[in-house]
């Protein structure tokens, strides 16, 4: 017995260091499998967005968003007080100059537009009744003048006759110088006369004038009050599209107010804010590529306005003459524009909370693709979608571009599920 015994302790001896080295193992394997799992989150692969660096050529844009307007553009405003009778034509309507937009009421043009024909057509009659007095006066003067005139040629006649009887004796020398002096009256007195029908048509086209003078104020006293009321339909002024109507049916117009608002079609310009931190980067002259959702236009800046509306500045974009049938006015557009082009420049999509010219921390996959690590990264300039990496990167390594500011791990285990 006592031999049996010594033999099953021999045993256990021999078997204790095996359990001792699995002991071991566990151990090692449980102190990794914590120290990664307190090191390290775990996030699923389809919840991420994912950036490759790359090098190459590439623009340096800045977004904007606005809409096309109008770069001739009518305000239409009411000539007098009317009420709104008649709606024609509604917002976005196509017009051309003669097409009738509203119909305006206002019975005291009308009732001005009679008087001033009445007053008009009274001046003209006496116009027409001095011309007939005119010219039965100058025919009574004509008449006086023919009387006077042979009174004259007879005393002419009488005074030759004598000249030669008055040296014989026949005719007394005082009749001779009673002849003489008698043609020398007529001949004066016809002269006055002839003078003074010189000055009576002188005087007589004068009246004239002045006559023609009050027709003419006439004239234009009407053509006002006929255009006023001519007004009263309100006509778009030339070929566009009605941008905007300004008042309802049945309502009642101040002179000078509101009443539509016309623009072009074809001269378009196109009006878009870009962020205030990014205006100083633009200048007049500056390629912009405008997008209609259809159709892209380029163009250029041709005006940026210096008044600053909620962190954000208008940029005009000059566009070319001939346009796609998709710009019209008031559409919605995006806009591109092209402040640079930088040449061989290492960059990446642009990270959630990039922001050029910073320091920020992404997390760089491994090879495998199922490992990251938090990894400093400096940025340069903005381009748009992408941002230029100065450091930190380099080409064909793949970023963590998605929001992880508020992770407090520095390494990341991905999921493919």
């Amino acid at each position: 017995m006592d031999v049996k015994k010594s033999k099953a302790k021999q045993r256990k001896f021999k078997s204790m260091p095996i359990i001792a080295g699995l002991g071991l193992c566990l151990l090692a394997g449980l102190t990794w499998y914590v120290s990664i799992n307190a090191g390290a989150t775990t996030i699923k692969r389809n919840d991420m967005l994912f950036g490759t660096v790359k090098k190459g050529d590439l623009q340096v844009e800045i977004e904007g968003y606005g809409a096309l307007r109008s770069d001739r553009q009518l305000l239409i405003t009411s000539l007098t007080r009317a009420t709104v009778q008649e709606i024609i034509l509604k917002p976005g309507a196509l017009v051309t100059p003669e097409s009738i937009i509203v119909q305006l009421a206002n019975p005291e043009l009308q009732q001005l537009v009679d008087s001033a024909e009445q007053e008009l057509s009274q001046r003209k009659a006496n116009l027409r009744q001095l011309k007939l007095n005119q010219q039965r006066e100058l025919l009574n003067e004509t008449a006086s003048y023919a009387e006077m005139e042979a009174s004259y040629e007879t005393a002419k006649v009488r005074l030759e006759a004598q000249s030669g009887l008055v040296k014989s004796g026949i005719v007394s020398a005082l009749d001779y110088k009673e002849s003489v002096v008698h043609e020398a009256q007529l001949k004066k007195r016809l002269n006055i006369h002839q003078q003074r029908t010189d000055a009576l048509k002188l005087v007589n086209q004068e009246a004239i004038n002045i006559q023609l003078e009050q027709i003419k104020q006439q004239q234009g006293q009407l053509d006002i009050a006929q255009n006023r009321l001519d007004r009263l339909s309100v006509k778009a002024g030339f070929s566009g599209v009605l941008q905007r109507l300004s008042v309802e049916l049945g309502q009642s117009l101040a002179a000078g107010q509101e009443i539509a608002l016309i623009g072009s079609v074809q001269d378009l310009i196109a009006l878009v804010r870009v962020p205030q931190s990014k205006a100083q980067q633009i200048f007049i002259g500056q390629e912009a590529i405008v997008d209609t959702r259809r159709d892209k236009i380029i163009g250029r800046v041709s005006r940026i306005d210096p008044v600053v509306v909620e962190n954000t500045v208008e940029v005009e974009i000059a566009l070319p003459d001939k346009l796609p049938n998709s710009a019209r006015p008031q559409l919605s557009v995006d806009a591109i524009i092209i402040t640079d082009t930088l040449t061989d420049v290492t960059y990446i999509e642009r990270p959630v909370n990039g922001k050029a010219n910073s320091n920020t921390r992404l997390f760089l996959l491994d090879e495998s693709n199922d490992y990251a690590m938090r990894t400093e990264v400096e940025f340069g300039k903005e381009m748009g979608r992408y941002i230029e990496i100065i450091k930190g990167g380099k080409v064909n390594d793949t970023f963590i571009v998605s929001d992880l500011s508020k992770l407090k791990k520095s390494e990341l285990t991905i999921e493919n599920f």
